[in-house]
């Protein structure tokens, strides 16, 4: 039995396992955690994101253009879906274009406390290998990649403190193992007809990623009105560090990624976010690149059908 057939009977025997709660999508007692542009979200809900990211690397330009897809199949477990179209431009050569690897998912939230305003979930995303482009880089190898997520606001502070009460933190950290430990090319000569391999090792690598938020309407809504209007008064300045260390071969303890600083704006049933992204180290990169979202939530769009959970 293939390692995918054998993720999708894990996933089907949690489904059978999961014990339904009845929690609104991101929200913990008066908390609202919104979905953060780089760092994965603890909540599980029913939500379309489209996602855009523009980076200079070290070896290339990135644009990506994300599609992901989140549906409840109980009100405390779901299945994730996502995709997404790159174009690649090194700095050496011509342009790249296609699609990267389909990635699916599973969370589970198994806990929520309203009074204490925190979310803990765990998960499995797995990325299919040789369902992209080689071209544009997708492996010919899967990555199966479970991962710890949490998420904490801090209304439980004592008034003596309360406008830190707005603050909020989501977090998320997980090892990527990839299928497969090496990959082997063998060339060989045209004249001598000498064989030659070239092996280059697949690395194991830890995600792990925090975010820092400060709700505004929170702020109006549940500590002071500090007489702020809308659009202001729905938006929440967010700080997203995303990071990636690689655990074995050759990049063994080399870290990279970027601290993102933001806005959301959040609606009633759509979520609009914009975030710089500033590399750490020059292993990263040396320009500062942008993230641009556009999240919609589909339980408050479509209530009594495609927005509820399949089985309550």
């Amino acid at each position: 039995m293939s390692i995918f057939h054998r993720g999708i009977l894990l996933l089907m025997s949690l489904l059978f396992f999961v014990v339904s709660q009845a929690w609104a999508h991101g929200f913990a007692g008066k908390r609202f955690f919104p979905a953060t542009l780089a760092v994965e979200d603890p909540f599980v809900s029913d939500e379309l994101t489209l996602l855009t990211n523009h980076i200079r690397e070290p070896d290339q330009v990135t644009n990506e253009f994300s599609v992901a897809y989140s549906k409840r199949i109980t009100p405390n477990f779901g299945l994730e879906l996502g995709e997404t179209y790159q174009h690649l431009k090194p700095n050496e050569g011509g342009s790249k274009n296609g699609f990267a690897n389909l990635e699916v998912g599973a969370k589970y939230q198994f806990f929520t406390s309203e009074v204490h305003e925190a979310i803990l979930s765990v998960g499995l995303d797995a990325e299919l290998g040789r369902t992209g482009s080689r071209a544009a880089g997708a492996e010919s190898f899967s990555t199966l990649s479970p991962a710890f997520f949490f998420g904490k606001g801090f209304g439980d502070l004592p008034e003596s403190v309360r406008f830190l009460k707005p603050i909020a933190i989501t977090g998320a950290v997980g090892p990527n193992f990839p299928t497969r430990n090496s990959n082997v090319t063998t060339t060989v000569d045209p004249v001598t007809g000498d064989i030659d391999q070239d092996i280059e090792r697949n690395s194991t690598t830890l995600n792990w990623g925090l975010t820092f938020q400060y709700n505004l309407q929170y702020l109006q809504s549940f500590v002071q009105d500090v007489g702020l209007k809308e659009p202001f008064s729905r938006m929440i300045p967010v700080v997203e560090l995303a990071l990636s260390t690689c655990l074995n071969a050759n990049c063994k303890g080399q870290t990279t990624g970027t601290v993102n600083p933001g806005i959301i704006w959040v609606g009633k049933y759509l979520q609009l976010g914009l975030e710089a992204q500033i590399p750490i180290n020059q292993r990263t990169g040396n320009h500062v690149g942008v993230l641009f979202q556009m999240h919609f939530f589909i339980d408050d769009l479509f209530p009594q059908s495609l927005g509820r959970p399949i089985f309550r």
